[in-house]
């Protein structure tokens, strides 16, 4: 009986074990936008001007966790819980816009929401479209 109970728990154990090294192989615990803010579509297209606007924001509220690069090295990465992750790598790099602004509005655990401190919606655009440069 002993052996059995091994055995089942065994596989059980192992897949948990899995689970926990796969979320925590993009830098922090999944974290999926909804689906329907995930098909969200840019509004604002990529330019210049629009790329330089995101980059002054990513520099006042990004930059400090997220680093300059955006590979989650910032002067108060260390002191977060949870990791802020490489935002150069294609797993980051492949999520939706609708995504990216999604997480940005909402925020979650040790990153905050920036519904208040980025009121309007096409400052955080131009923010995803300045997140898009961060490219290894």
């Amino acid at each position: 009986m002993k052996n059995l109970l091994k055995s089942a728990l065994f596989p059980l154990i192992l897949t948990g074990v899995f689970i926990f090294f796969s979320q925590k192989s993009f830098g922090q615990n999944a974290w999926n936008a909804p689906a329907k803010a995930g098909s969200v579509v840019n509004p604002i297209k990529t330019s210049p001007a629009s790329i330089a606007a995101g980059k002054s924001l990513w520099t006042r509220h990004c930059q400090s966790c997220h680093g300059k690069s955006g590979l989650g090295d910032g002067s108060k990465a260390a002191q977060l819980k949870t990791e802020p992750g490489d935002f150069t790598i294609a797993k980051f790099q492949g999520q939706s816009d609708g995504s990216i602004f999604y997480k940005t509005m909402e925020g979650r655990e040790d990153m905050p929401s920036f519904k208040k401190k980025i009121p309007d919606p096409d400052d955080i655009w131009n923010l995803v479209n300045f997140i898009r440069t961060l490219k290894k």
